[in-house]
C-alpha cells in the first residue's frame, strides 16, 4: 500500500501543472504583443467616439427642429420657436428634456423618408421661480406642429410624470392639427391626451397658451385644461376653419373673426386672457403660475410680504356713493384690500359684470369673486354665472380660499335670459359655492337682493365668515320695487311713506346681523385686516362633503 501511494505521488510530480482559467487568461494576455492591445483599445475608443458623435448629431438635429429656413419663417411672423418659448418660460438652465430623439413610425405617403428628430414637440420639466412644472411646446417648424402618434405619446408621458410627482402641466400650443398621413392613429393620439386631461383635472393645474393655430380636434385639450390664454393677432382656435365654414354655411369669415383672441376672450368665453406677443404672454404666464399650488396635495404658495396685514385704508370708507343708484369700480375695492394692490384678473373682457381672479393676502394666494357695479349694476346673468362658477370650482379643487365681494341687485330679467337658461346657468354658481369646502369669506359692500344674495356665498351656503359694510342693503328687492308690489293701488304719498319705511327697515345690514346671517358689520377701512385675521383662523379648516362618486351639477 505504501509503495502504490509513493508511485502515484511520483507520477503526479512528473505531469505538467494544470493552470486555473483565470491564470490562463492572464498568461494569454501577457503573451499578446502590446501593440495589438493598444490597437484594440484605440478601435474601441474610436467606435465609442463615433457613437457619441452620432448621438450628439441627432441631438443637434432635434434642437434645430424643421431647420433654419422654417425657423426664419417663424420669426418673420413675429413668433418664437418652441425652444425659445421654453427658454423664456422656465428659469434659466432648469429645463430637462425628454424624448429628444423620438421619430414617427409612419410609412405611408412617403413619410418613411420624411422624419424630423423630436417629431414636432419639445417636452420636459423645469422650474418657474424655483417651483417644478412640466411643459410641452409644439414646434410649428416641424411638420407644422401636427400631432402624430409619437408626438401624442411624448405629451402623455410628461402628463403622467406630472401627476406622479404633483406639478402643473403647461402646454404651449402651435399646431396645424392632426397629421393627416397617420389617419386614425393621430386621432387616437388626441383622445389619449384628452383622457389624461380629464384624469388630471382637479389633481394638478393645467394651463394652455395658444401661440399659433389650434384647429380641429386640437382645440379640445385646451378646452379641458383649467386656463387657456392666447396671443393677440397670432393665435387662433376653431373647430373648423374659414374654408369649411364657407363651404357649409356660405359665410365669408377670416381666421381672426372666426377664432382670434378677441373673439374668444370677449364673446365665446373659451379663453381666459390674451397678451400682445409671445414674450409678454410667457412673462405673464410665469407670474400667474406663482399664485397656484403645485397640486391638490400642496398648500397654496406663500410669498414674502411687505404690506402690513393690519393696514387700514381710509379711502374705502368713502368709496361707496351715497346715492345707491350710482356706480363705483369694484376693482378699487379689490386692489386696496390685496397685498400691494396686485390682482391677476381672469377673463377681464368677458362677462364684465363680475370680476374674478387671483391675489394675495398676507403673502398667501386667495381667489377673488366680486360683482362689478360699473357694468349692468353688477347684475348676475348667464355668462357671469358660468364664469364665476367655474372659477369657484377651480379654487375649491386646489384648496385656494375664496373671498367674495357682493354688490348684486339680482338676476337679469328678460325673455332672452329666461329662454337661454338663466335658471340652469345661475344654478351652476349656486352649486359651486354650496359644494365648496375651502375657506369662504364674504363681504357685502352694498346691495344683496333676492336670490342673488343667497347665491353669492351667503351664510346659508356654508359661508364661513360673512361680513357687511354699513352701506350694505340686504333685502328681497329694492325699496321702490317692493313698495310698488306691496302697496299697489295706493296713492303717491302713501307709497312714498312706505318706501321710506322699507329703506329704514331693510336698506341696512342690521336686520341680517340680528338674525345671525352676518357675523359682523365692519368699517370698510378695516376690511383687509379682518379678512387676513379670519383666513388665519380658517387655514386649518376641515370640512368634507358626503361620500359620493360625484355630484350632478346642472351643466
Amino acid at each position: 500500500m505504501m509503495l502504490r501511494s509513493s508511485a502515484n505521488l511520483a507520477a503526479r510530480a512528473l505531469r505538467p501543472a494544470v493552470a486555473s482559467p483565470a491564470l490562463l487568461r492572464a498568461r494569454l494576455a501577457n503573451a499578446v504583443p502590446a501593440a495589438v492591445v493598444a490597437a484594440k483599445r484605440s478601435l474601441a475608443t474610436s467606435v465609442e467616439q463615433t457613437l457619441v458623435e452620432r448621438i450628439e448629431a441627432k441631438r443637434a438635429e432635434s434642437r434645430l427642429g424643421g431647420g433654419e429656413k422654417r425657423i426664419a419663417a417663424q420669426h418673420a411672423k413675429g413668433r418664437l420657436t418652441a425652444r425659445e418659448r421654453i427658454d423664456l418660460l422656465l428659469d434659466e438652465g432648469s429645463f430637462r428634456e425628454y424624448d429628444a430623439f423620438v421619430e414617427h413610425t409612419c410609412a405611408d405617403f412617403g413619410m418613411e423618408n420624411n422624419k424630423i428628430t423630436g417629431d414636432g414637440v419639445v417636452t420636459g420639466h423645469g422650474t418657474i421661480n424655483g417651483r417644478r412644472v412640466f411643459v410641452f411646446s409644439q414646434d410649428f417648424t416641424a411638420f407644422g406642429g401636427s400631432l402624430s402618434k409619437a408626438h401624442a405619446q411624448k405629451i402623455c408621458k410628461i402628463m403622467d410624470k406630472a401627476m406622479l410627482v404633483g406639478a402643473p402641466v403647461i402646454g404651449l400650443n402651435d399646431s396645424g392639427g392632426a397629421r393627416i398621413q397617420e389617419g386614425v392613429e393621430s386621432l387616437a393620439g388626441y383622445a389619449d391626451i384628452f383622457q389624461k386631461n380629464v384624469m388630471a383635472s382637479g389633481v394638478i393645474p393645467q394651463l394652455s397658451l395658444i401661440m399659433g393655430p389650434c384647429a380641429g380636434g386640437a382645440v379640445y385639450s385646451p378646452a379641458l385644461t383649467d386656463f387657456t390664454f392666447m396671443v393677440k393677432d397670432s393665435s387662433h382656435l376653431f373647430v373648423t376653419g374659414p374654408d369649411v365654414v364657407k363651404a357649409v354655411t356660405n359665410e365669408e369669415v377670416t381666421f381672426e373673426e372666426l377664432g382670434g383672441a378677441k373673439v374668444h376672450t370677449s364673446k365665446s368665453g373659451v379663453a381666459h386672457a390674451a397678451f400682445n406677443n409671445d414674450v409678454e404672454a410667457l412673462a405673464r404666464l410665469r407670474a400667474f403660475v406663482d399664485y397656484l399650488p403645485l397640486s391638490n396635495r400642496h398648500p397654496v404658495p406663500e410669498k414674502p410680504v411687505v404690506d402690513p396685514p393690519t393696514r387700514a385704508d381710509a379711502a374705502l370708507n368713502t368709496l361707496i356713493p351715497a346715492d345707491s343708484t350710482k356706480a363705483y369700480d369694484m376693482h378699487h375695492v379689490v386692489s386696496r384690500v390685496l397685498d400691494d394692490g396686485d390682482f391677476f384678473e381672469i377673463m377681464p373682457d368677458y362677462a364684465k359684470n363680475i370680476v374674478v381672479g387671483m391675489g394675495r393676502l398676507n403673502g398667501r394666494s386667495v381667489g377673488i369673486v366680486a360683482n362689478q357695479p360699473m357694468v349692468s349694476s353688477g347684475v348676475l346673468d348667464i355668462n357671469a354665472s358660468v364664469k364665476a362658477a367655474r372659477w369657484v370650482r377651480f379654487c375649491d379643487a386646489f384648496n385656494i380660499p375664496i373671498v367674495t365681494f357682493v354688490d348684486v341687485p339680482g338676476f337679469l330679467p328678460g325673455t332672452a335670459q329666461e329662454h337661454n337658461g338663466i335658471i340652469r346657468h345661475g344654478a351652476k354658481l349656486l352649486y359651486a359655492y354650496a359644494e365648496a369646502t375651502v375657506p369662504k369669506i364674504t363681504i357685502i359692500t352694498r346691495k344683496a337682493y333676492g336670490g342673488a344674495y343667497d347665491v353669492m356665498a351667503s351664510k346659508h351656503l356654508r359661508g364661513d365668515i360673512n361680513l357687511a359694510w354699513p352701506t350694505a342693503e340686504i333685502a328681497v328687492m329694492g325699496a321702490k320695487g317692493a313698495v310698488e308690489i306691496i302697496f299697489r293701488g295706493k296713492d303717491a304719498a302713501a307709497r312714498a311713506e312706505a318706501e321710506a319705511e322699507y329703506i329704514d327697515k331693510f336698506a341696512n345690514p342690521l336686520p341680517a346681523a340680528q338674525k345671525g346671517f352676518l357675523d359682523d358689520i365692519i368699517l370698510p377701512s378695516a376690511t383687509r385686516a379682518r379678512i387676513i385675521e379670519e383666513l388665519e383662523l380658517l387655514k386649518d379648516k376641515d370640512l368634507e362633503n358626503p361620500f359620493k362618486k360625484h355630484g350632478n351639477i346642472p351643466l
